[in-house]
């Protein structure tokens, strides 16, 4: 069983580390995750002026703070409200409105002579030049494709929080990631401490050596230069990890200029056997992207099925409407009087009315149908290549996870016998017996092994990382079942 742990460790001296191995570890530190706002409660470490944050922590500072992440969960709240009010579409159309008109002319009147008998003529006024009335309408339309009008408004919901969650683990996917990465930087950094502290020993050993005369001074020289070529080394990784923090501190959501501390992790893991069918069958069924295009497909189903309804099913319309009016003068008569409103045409109406040109394919509806279906094609293309693509994206993680298990099993030896040969060549050195050369030539070869199994072991836990978001299971669950 190989234990990886990490978290600064006493180490033997070694040699200086080269600029371009430094900076293998501190640009990927930089994961340019999405803009975050502040706000995210700390967790005290031992220092109370300093922040202690473990991976879960910065986990729910990122999620509790990041921008994208929050907009999405906007948008997923939106699509619920809808889906759970889904039902609105029953609720007729209700308009009401009133009407105060002014003729341009007063109404004439009429005169009815009669017979002398009778009386004389009758005269019968034409109206009032001002005039009130009301309307009152209520309406409602009915159609098969309203049923599956709510039914994809609940699917539009679904998918909306497939995305959500989609978007949350890749959060959580960068932040581990990157928390693992600038762990592996610190330790990268206390080598090439251990390695200056060194290389102040070899210049104490070679000026002790050169005033017994045992060595040149040039060998002297030699020493002192290897020594202050270390400090801008040194210091380029330790501006490289400022940044790397900087950066994961706003993409926590951190107000600027908190200091903070990465908890090392010392929870001891196992490289685990890997089932690539097993993995891949679970991807195809659980991973976050394959669920959201299946989803969408879903989503366009419905949505040509609800198209389909609209063109080819009657719709039935319902309506009433009243629109009384004023018989009286309305600036003299009593408005609240019912003998003074009249109804004209208020009526109730059933109507039964089917397109007839949406039958024709050639119509902008019927044309409308086949842009769905070529989009469902579309879309059921995507998945396809997205479940491939994931076979052989597991297939190379898997991959890659044996091959680090691999070299590190290899490497742990490389490094016992490399830490072995440096401590021979440099006792030799002290003795007088050996070339800096030689001491400077182990230490290289030290650094290279112990720079390899730290690249390995970050490889694995990256390959983790990735392999358990492909497969669509919480982060930790792959090891967190091989744990002794």
């Amino acid at each position: 069983m190989i234990r990886v742990s990490y978290g600064a460790r006493r180490r033997t001296a070694g040699p200086p580390l080269p600029v371009c191995i430094v900076l293998f570890f501190v640009l990927p530190g930089c994961l340019f995750l999405s803009g975050q706002e502040g706000g995210g409660a700390p967790v005290t470490g031992q220092n109370p002026d300093v922040l202690r944050i473990s991976p879960d922590e910065a986990v729910d500072m990122a999620v509790k703070n990041n921008l994208n992440l929050e907009s999405t969960r906007i948008g997923t709240e939106t699509k619920k409200r809808k889906s759970d009010l889904s039902w609105n579409v029953f609720i007729p159309s209700v308009d009401i409105g009133g009407n105060l008109i002014r003729l341009n002319k007063e109404p004439a009147g009429m005169t009815i002579p009669f017979p002398d008998t009778m009386g004389g003529p009758i005269s019968i006024s034409g109206g009032f030049q001002w005039r009130v009335s009301g309307s009152l309408q209520v309406a409602l339309n009915l159609n098969y494709a309203l049923f599956e009008g709510m039914r994809n408004t609940r699917l539009d919901y679904e998918a909306g929080l497939l995305s959500y969650d989609k978007a949350r683990a890749q959060l959580e996917r960068d932040v581990r990631k990157s928390y693992y990465q600038m762990l592996l930087l610190q330790e990268n950094i206390a080598l090439l401490r251990e390695n200056y502290g060194a290389a102040e020993r070899r210049v104490a050993m070679a000026r002790a050596n050169y005033q017994s005369g045992l060595i040149p001074e040039v060998n002297l020289l030699q020493a002192r230069v290897a020594m202050e070529n270390l400090k801008p080394t040194i210091d380029q990784a330790e501006n490289g990890l400022k940044l790397s923090m900087a950066s994961f501190a706003n993409n926590l959501g951190l107000p600027y200029g908190v200091q903070f501390e990465l908890a090392p992790v010392t929870e001891e893991m196992v490289f685990i056997p890997l089932d690539t069918e097993e993995l891949i069958s679970k991807a195809a069924s659980a991973r976050p992207d394959i669920l959201e295009l299946k989803q969408n497909i879903l989503l366009l189903k419905s949505t040509r099925k609800h198209t389909l309804y609209q063109i080819y099913s009657p719709t039935l319309s319902l309506s009433w409407n009243a629109d009384p009016t004023f018989s009286k003068n309305p600036w003299k008569d009593n408005w609240f009087k019912g003998d003074n409103w009249s109804q004209s045409s208020g009526m109730f109406r059933l109507t039964l009315a089917f397109r007839l040109n949406t039958l024709f394919p050639f119509t902008s509806e019927g044309q409308g149908l086949k842009t769905l279906d070529d989009n469902i094609r579309s879309l059921n293309i995507s998945l396809a290549q997205a479940i491939r693509g994931t076979e052989i994206e597991i297939y190379n993680t898997i991959l890659t996870l044996e091959a680090a298990r691999n070299t590190v099993e290899a490497q742990n030896l490389t490094v016992e016998l490399a830490e072995r040969t440096y401590r021979l060549t440099e006792e030799a050195y002290r003795a007088g017996l050996t070339e800096l050369l030689d001491v400077q030539n182990a230490e290289l070869e030290l650094h290279k092994a112990r720079i390899g199994v730290l690249e390995q072991q970050y490889n694995y836990i990256r390959g983790l990382i990735d392999l358990e978001y492909a497969i669509g299971v919480p982060f930790g669950t792959l090891s967190a079942g091989k744990r002794s």
